[in-house]
């Protein structure tokens, strides 16, 4: 019967996996478990395979003083593997120590101090066939999952296809992955879709954690990895590593931005993410159930790229604050809640993108501050710190036109009227109702440091499914 269990465990080895030593020492242990509740039998002994195949019972024999010191070596062990347990589950383990249950260290004991009887049971033979299929499938089971959970615990961050099982409990959804059902948390889900049963889904593993049922994989549709993945899967310039995502910014299930750049000479990142046609990232949103996706070009330039980054507005002027990693984007009136987006979306999944902190204000009200600022409405003196004309134009910029000594407008008559009605503190400087005045002399005026375009130029490009606004 022992030959028996011997083949079994070699044939177990070939076809699971598992070592044959590991299951040979699971079933030493199990049949020592076994003889020590046998009437008789001795305080310490050991289960060895020997050389015909079969399981012998050797009684162990100690002086005292040796005995003594292996036992309590073995206790300090077992106290500190309990005082480990306690800190890792932060609560108090009451489990008491017996010394027939410790498990003393034979390998530092020399041979002539040990004395070894035969005292295998005529039955054993019986007991070890019985204990060693309980054994075998135990081990079979715990080795199974320890390897399932050693595969999914190195591919945490990578994205899976699953067939949802059970999408009827709102607040979790079971995805079976083929050799392990994994679990997609209300938290992970994102807000408006619906998992039906038996439909294919692509999910980010998040997180693996170990149950007494096997290896518990936690899946979110969430995570920004998944637009990552599912560029790389359909834009073969990404996967070859001529494009590459150098930041995402996502709201799940309304909008994302994804910054590329390009490694090769020649090749467009935003025009190989989008595809003949828009077909690329088309798939992309079909993937994401509609989720709108702008595609920006990644550029060095904190201005440019922040400018980019607020796709689909236009934007006028960028001033940075390189301290405060603060930018000031001035864009057209008609294109402030553009910029801003639904509920401020635009430029937060801007800030995210960038690492700026990002203060969108329109032209009136940006020549409206500069007027303020330029005229000591930020200081407790007065004066003309800029040397410009006060009046304001009707397209909402500032005169360019040099003050006159001793006034705060130019020489042009329709502004120097103005100052025969000067505004009330703290109300707005007066609007010229004139589109342009012809400059009479331009003072040398020191801007903030800022990257500041023509409007065409700084136009955001914005890609996103074909036929969205």
């Amino acid at each position: 019967m022992s030959q028996e269990i011997v083949d079994a465990v070699r044939e177990i080895e070939r076809e699971k996996g598992i070592e044959a030593d590991t299951l040979v020492a699971a079933l030493e242990d199990a049949l020592l478990a076994a003889y020590k509740k046998t009437p008789g039998a001795a305080r310490h002994a050991n289960v060895v395979l020997d050389e015909a195949g079969d399981f012998r019972v050797f009684a162990i024999e100690l002086p005292a003083n040796l005995e003594a010191r292996l036992l309590d070596e073995a206790r300090e062990r077992a106290l500190d593997e309990l005082e480990r347990i306690e800190e890792e589950s932060g609560e108090k383990n009451h489990t008491l120590l017996a010394d027939d249950d410790l498990d003393l260290d034979w390998s530092q004991v020399p041979d002539e101090q040990i004395s070894r009887e035969d005292v295998t049971p005529d039955n054993f033979g019986r007991i070890a066939a019985q204990t060693a299929k309980q054994v075998i499938l135990q081990r079979i089971r715990e080795a199974e999952r320890e390897m399932m959970y050693d595969e999914y615990i190195d591919r945490v961050s990578e994205v899976v296809t699953g067939i949802v099982q059970q999408a009827g409990d709102r607040n979790n959804v079971l995805v079976d992955l083929g050799k392990v059902e994994a679990l997609l948390p209300r938290s992970e889900q994102v807000d408006g879709e619906r998992y039906e049963q038996g439909s294919r889904i692509k999910a980010v593993i998040t997180e693996v954690r170990t149950g007494t049922k096997g290896p518990q994989v936690i899946l979110s549709r969430r995570d920004p990895e998944l637009i990552k993945t599912l560029f790389e899967l359909e834009v073969p310039e990404i996967a070859d590593g001529l494009v590459e995502i150098r930041g995402v910014a996502r709201e799940p299930g309304y909008r994302s931005k994804i910054a590329v750049e390009s490694h090769a000479q020649g090749v467009d990142p935003v025009g190989a993410c989008v595809g003949p046609r828009g077909s690329r990232v088309r798939m992309v949103v079909s993937e994401l159930r509609g989720e709108k996706i702008d595609i920006i070009p990644w550029n060095p330039e904190p201005a440019r790229f922040v400018a980019k980054a607020l796709s689909p507005a236009r934007v006028r002027e960028v001033y940075l604050d390189d301290d405060g990693r603060e930018a000031t984007v001035v864009v057209p009136d008609d294109q402030l809640a553009l910029a801003i987006g639904k509920e401020g979306m635009n430029a937060r999944l801007a800030h995210r993108l960038t690492g700026w902190k990002i203060d969108i204000v329109s032209d009136s009200e940006f020549a409206q501050q500069e007027a303020n600022a330029a005229f000591g409405g930020d200081s407790d003196e007065e004066g003309d710190f800029s040397g410009r004309c006060a009046a304001i134009l009707t397209n909402g910029k500032r005169c360019p036109n040099a003050a006159l000594p001793g006034s705060k407008y130019c020489g042009v008559p329709a502004h120097q009227e103005l100052a025969l009605h000067e505004p009330a503190d703290g109300e707005a400087n007066m609007v010229v109702a004139e589109s342009e005045p012809e400059l009479e002399a331009i003072a040398d005026v020191t801007a903030p440091e800022a990257v500041t375009e023509d409007a065409a130029a700084f136009e955001a490009e914005t890609v996103e499914e074909p036929g969205n606004d």
